[in-house]
C-alpha cells in the first residue's frame, strides 16, 4: 500500500475498492497539504464503476502533497497522497493540484510492478490484475509536482520492461514505449507499435496515437485523407468533435456509475435472450392494507408503501416457483439454483442507475423488509451505497411507475435471471363483481432470461405477483 520516497513520506495508492475494479475518480478532497491526518480519518470521496466511496488513510502524519485534483480519473496503485509520518510539520508543501499551471505537460505515472495492494477498506476485495483502463485525455491529468518529475526515467522502464530508455525516443528504435492496455490495443488492431509516433509525455505511445495509425487502413481513403494534419495539433481530436457545435450542444462525459450501467446494459441486452410477459391487475386491496399497516404499531417508523408489499408479493412467487430465482454459468453451461434471494431495487441517483439489493430478502419479516428498503433507498439517495450493496442479487423490481409510466421492457441486471417493472397505479374503469367501477389499477411487467425460464414459469411468476396484489390475503394463505 505504501512506497517510501523519503525516510519519513508515504504515499499512499489508490485501492482496489471492489472486486476487480481498475480506477476510481477523486470527487471530492477533504484535506490540504499542511494538514494533520490521523490513522483511519477519510481523507478523501472517490468515485468508481459501481459507487461513490469514502477512502480512509491508513497512517498517521502531515499531508505532504495532492497528486490530483477533484474529478480527475486515477487507475488504481497510483499515488494520491503523499504523507510526513515523523510527525514533524510539512516541509515546503506543494501547492493544491488545482493551482498547477494550465500548460504543463501532463504526465501519467503507472503502478510500481514491485508493490502489491492491500485491502484498505473492510470488505472490498484486491484485484490480482487489471483488464481494462478508461483512456484519459491529457488535458485532464494536471502536471505533477516538481519533486515527482525525477521519476520519469523510472516510469519508462517500467514501461518498457528494461532499463530507461532515451526521453522522446521516436518509434522504431528498440522498444516502443507503451502501457500494457495500449500494446493490447494495438495488438487488436493490427498495428506495429514500432511504426507509430508516439504524442504523449516522455515519447509514449497513448491509445489515440494507436487509433490514428489504424485509421490509414481500416478507413476508406476520404477519412485517411485529413491524417497530415493531425502533427499540427497537441493531441488526435475524435471525429465528432469537429462538427461540435459547443453553443448549442453541450458534451457530457461517460465514467464511472453510469458508463458502467452502460456497459452492462449491452452485456445483459445481447447476451440473455429476453422475454417480456405483461399483466393488468386491480390493486385496490392492497392500496387499503397499506394504508392499515402504516396505522399498525408494528410498523411505526418505517417505511410502508405499496413497494414495500409488491415485493413481498414476489418473494411469494419466488417461493411458489423456486426454479426462476437461478442464473445461468455460461462457461459451464450449467443453470446454478439459488436457495436464497438477494431483492434487488432499481434506484435512480444523481451519478446514474444503481441497482443495491437486500440480502437474503426471503427470510425477512415484513417489518424487517420494510427497514431494509427505506435503508437501501435513503443510502441510495446520499450516494453512499457500497461496491458490496450492489453484488449478488437473484432479481430485481423497477418501479417505473414513479415517473408516470404505465410499463416497460425492461433488461435484465446482469447475471440475474428476472427484473419486474411495475407501472404507474392510476384509478381506472374496472369490472368489479359484475359491474363497472373506478378501482385502482396498474400493469406488471416481468423480463426473464429465456435461456433458464421459460414461458410457462414466467408465467406462473407473474400470475402469482398479481394474484397476490389483487388479493394481498394471499400473502398469508401462500406463505
Amino acid at each position: 500500500m505504501t512506497t517510501m520516497t523519503e525516510a519519513s513520506v508515504r504515499e499512499f495508492k489508490m485501492p482496489d475498492v471492489g472486486e476487480g475494479l481498475t480506477e476510481a475518480e477523486i470527487l471530492k478532497w477533504y484535506v490540504q497539504p499542511g494538514d494533520t491526518v490521523t490513522d483511519g480519518q477519510v481523507v478523501c470521496e472517490v468515485e468508481t464503476a459501481k459507487a461513490a466511496v469514502e477512502l480512509p488513510i491508513p497512517y498517521d502524519g502531515v499531508v505532504r502533497a495532492l497528486h490530483f485534483p477533484e474529478g480527475t480519473t486515477v487507475d488504481v496503485g497510483m499515488s494520491i497522497i503523499a504523507v510526513d509520518v515523523s510527525g514533524g510539520a510539512a516541509e515546503a508543501p506543494a501547492p493544491a493540484p488545482e493551482a498547477a499551471p494550465a500548460a504543463a505537460p501532463a504526465v501519467e505515472e503507472p503502478k510500481s510492478a514491485g508493490s502489491g495492494r492491500q485491502p484498505v477498506l473492510v470488505g472490498y476485495g484486491v484485484a490480482a490484475s487489471s483488464t481494462k483502463r478508461r483512456p484519459r485525455k491529457g488535458a485532464e491529468i494536471p502536471a505533477q509536482e516538481p519533486a515527482r518529475q525525477p521519476a520519469a526515467a523510472a516510469v519508462q522502464a517500467e514501461l518498457n520492461g528494461h532499463g530507461p530508455a532515451p526521453t522522446g525516443a521516436p518509434a522504431g528504435q528498440g522498444r516502443p514505449l507503451a502501457k500494457p492496455p495500449v500494446r493490447k490495443l494495438a495488438k487488436d488492431l493490427g498495428v506495429d507499435l514500432t511504426t507509430v509516433s508516439p504524442t504523449g509525455p516522455d515519447g509514449i505511445i497513448t491509445r489515440e496515437d494507436v487509433h490514428a495509425a489504424a485509421a490509414p487502413a481500416q478507413a476508406p481513403a476520404p477519412v485517411a485523407a485529413p491524417q497530415p494534419a493531425v502533427p499540427a495539433v497537441s493531441a488526435p481530436v475524435p471525429a465528432p468533435a469537429a462538427s461540435y457545435d459547443a453553443v448549442r450542444e453541450t458534451r457530457i462525459p461517460v465514467k464511472g456509475v453510469r458508463k458502467a450501467t452502460a456497459a452492462a446494459m449491452v452485456g445483459s441486452a445481447f447476451t440473455a435472450p429476453h422475454v417480456t410477459e405483461f399483466v393488468t391487475v386491480d390493486v385496490t386491496r392492497t392500496l387499503k392494507l397499506v394504508e392499515e399497516l402504516k396505522q399498525d404499531k408494528d410498523m411505526q417508523g418505517l417505511r410502508v408503501n405499496p413497494l414495500l408489499l409488491i415485493a413481498k408479493a414476489l418473494l411469494v412467487a419466488i417461493r411458489r416457483n423456486p426454479e426462476i430465482n437461478a442464473s445461468w454459468d455460461e462457461a459451464a453451461q450449467e443453470i446454478v439454483q439459488k436457495h436464497y434471494v438477494n431483492l434487488g431495487i432499481a434506484a435512480a441517483t444523481p451519478r446514474g442507475l444503481i441497482v443495491p439489493n437486500i440480502k437474503d430478502a426471503h427470510a425477512k419479516t415484513l417489518p424487517q423488509l420494510a427497514e431494509s428498503l427505506g435503508e437501501l433507498v435513503a443510502t441510495a439517495r446520499e450516494g453512499k451505497t457500497s461496491p458490496a450493496a450492489m453484488q449478488g442479487g437473484t432479481v430485481t423490481i423497477t418501479n417505473v411507475g414513479v415517473f408516470g409510466v404505465d410499463t416497460g421492457t425492461p433488461i435484465l441486471n446482469p447475471g440475474e435471471s428476472a427484473i419486474l417493472a411495475v407501472g404507474a397505479i392510476k384509478l381506472q374503469p374496472w369490472v368489479h363483481k359484475g359491474k363497472v367501477k373506478p378501482r385502482q389499477v396498474t400493469t406488471l411487467a416481468l423480463s426473464f432470461d429465456h435461456r433458464l425460464v421459460d414461458g410457462e414459469l414466467g408465467s406462473k411468476v407473474l400470475a402469482d405477483v398479481a394474484a397476490v396484489l389483487e388479493q394481498p390475503k394471499r400473502l398469508i394463505t401462500w406463505a
